[in-house]
């Protein structure tokens, strides 16, 4: 495994875009989901880019492609989080669609980085 810096990956790179996106998906929410849906779809969001950071700071790869593998399920509890917000009509279709395109491709570099590793 190479020893860089996990900002230097472009997978926590596309990661970190995305918890921006999330925060701005999630800015119009009602003011009293601001400590229930709100705060966990950011929390996801979060946890993607935070679960790349931590995999590449244990130093081994099997380590890292485990953090990899919390990752992709962070991605899916915020794609969850993102259609229960559509379906409360708290954000558009688009604006969901929009979401699911950036978890989507930072689902698919994640996995490359994963395969990459060797260990699964």
């Amino acid at each position: 495994m190479a020893y860089g810096t996990y900002r230097d990956l472009i997978a926590w790179q596309k990661a970190m875009d995305l918890v921006i996106g999330v925060y701005r998906f999630s800015q119009q929410f009602p003011a009293d989901e601001r400590f229930n849906l709100t705060s966990q779809i950011r929390k996801s969001g979060v946890s993607i880019a935070s679960n790349i950071a931590e995999g590449h700071g244990r130093r081994t790869s099997k380590d890292f492609s485990h953090f990899l593998w919390i990752a992709n399920g962070s991605i899916s509890e915020l794609e969850t989080q993102a259609l229960v917000a559509e379906r409360l009509h708290y954000t558009s279709a688009e604006a969901t669609e929009s979401l699911l395109v950036e978890t989507d491709e930072v689902r698919r570099i994640a996995a490359g980085l994963r395969k990459s590793l060797n260990v699964d």
